[in-house]
């Protein structure tokens, strides 16, 4: 399939999402059985995830939104730029972040920190995938559902420039590697 400038081929089923997606939510079910979080899905690319997620869970929970970008075509600028904030009171409140795909970890510690400040009694995060870099910096992350390579990947609310999130599976650039550019 090809998008722009870019050809991609399947990389994760949406059957195997959905099976994952179920997995993570059985254990946030038991994790918070006696809490009610605050989820703050992080748009746009969560909330396909975000939303699968939430609507199967047994616990009460609030929903909020949070828009953050760090991304240009298919590399992260490192900086981070807060959109859309946070409207209610976080103050002693469980809060679980979730995200698409944690690439280097960078925009995650940010939105940790910043929320860390507002006195929140506990952040988690759940993430549906995990890039390679981030597991080499350590960054904490209760919830994972994959963890990939290096792939830039687009599909389940992922996208290429704005295309590509209303895909049902996850598909992988075809990219060179380093040695074959």
């Amino acid at each position: 399939m090809k998008i722009q400038d870019l050809e991609f081929k399947k990389f994760i089923s949406e059957s195997t999402v959905t099976e994952k997606v179920a997995e993570l939510r059985k254990h946030i079910n038991h994790d918070y059985k006696k809490k009610t979080p605050v989820f703050l899905p992080i748009l746009n690319g969560s909330f396909m995830f975000a939303a699968d997620l939430i609507k199967g869970l047994d616990i009460s929970c609030q929903v909020s939104f949070v828009k953050i970008s760090s991304y240009q075509g298919t590399q992260s600028t490192g900086q981070l730029k807060t959109l859309i904030g946070i409207e209610q009171s976080l103050f002693n409140q469980d809060i679980i972040i979730v995200e698409d795909i944690v690439d280097t970890g960078l925009t995650l510690q940010k939105i940790i920190e910043e929320l860390t400040s507002l006195g929140t009694k506990s952040v988690e995060v759940v993430t549906l995938l995990r890039k390679k870099t981030a597991r080499e910096k350590g960054v904490a992350i209760k919830y994972i559902g994959f963890d990939i390579d290096e792939e830039f990947v687009l599909g389940y609310g992922l996208d290429y420039d704005g295309l590509g999130r209303n895909l049902k599976e996850i598909y992988k650039a075809d990219m060179p590697t380093p040695e074959e550019a």
